[in-house]
């Protein structure tokens, strides 16, 4: 169900019975001359039973976004862990040693070789020596085909062909 059209018009109800009872209290102050109370009263009751549905409303509008909310955050959970399932088969099909994973982790994360030798200690040339043995090992030729592998797996199969035709999916020669 669209809550759009629900949360306009309950916002709408609210504004309009918050606009009677400021109306009626400025009609007082500035000297209009007073309804009849029978109306007055009928008025009050309606523009106050408007408020509370406006209210009611307000909190069921409000429980639902917070299922949705936790319903999508645990969908995003599952697919981080489905996601991590994916690479840990992937690893293990191609035999990677325990530093290959780390490296091919930190690579698919975007860190740089400099910043994935920093954090693991080593020098670069031994980062390179593994990331090199890692395209080996997956049959790919660098960074962006690792890459779209797994986004192969995510998207349920390969890309189209012809869709990338270079190292650079972004066509901007970044470097990661």
């Amino acid at each position: 169900m669209k809550q759009g059209p629900l949360l306009v018009a309950l916002v709408a109800a609210q504004i309009v019975c918050a606009g009677f009872f400021l109306f009626t209290t400025l009609s007082a102050l500035l000297g209009f001359p007073p309804i009849s109370w029978r109306a007055r009263e009928l008025i009050e009751i309606a523009a106050a039973l408007g408020l509370i549905v406006g209210a009611v409303m307000g909190a069921v509008l409000v429980a639902r976004a917070l299922r949705r909310t936790a319903k999508v955050e645990g969908q995003l959970r599952l697919a981080s862990g489905a996601f991590m399932d994916v690479l840990d088969e992937r690893f293990a099909d191609w035999g990677l040693t325990p530093a290959e994973r780390d490296v091919a982790l930190f690579s698919i994360k975007g860190i740089s070789t400099a910043h994935i030798a920093q954090m693991r200690d080593t020098s670069e040339g031994t980062v390179k020596a593994q990331t090199n043995a890692i395209y080996r090992k997956a049959g790919v030729s660098g960074r962006p085909q690792l890459l779209s592998l797994f986004i192969e797996d995510l998207m349920g199969g390969p890309l189209p062909t012809g869709a990338q035709d270079s190292d650079d999916p972004l066509g901007d020669n970044s470097v990661a």
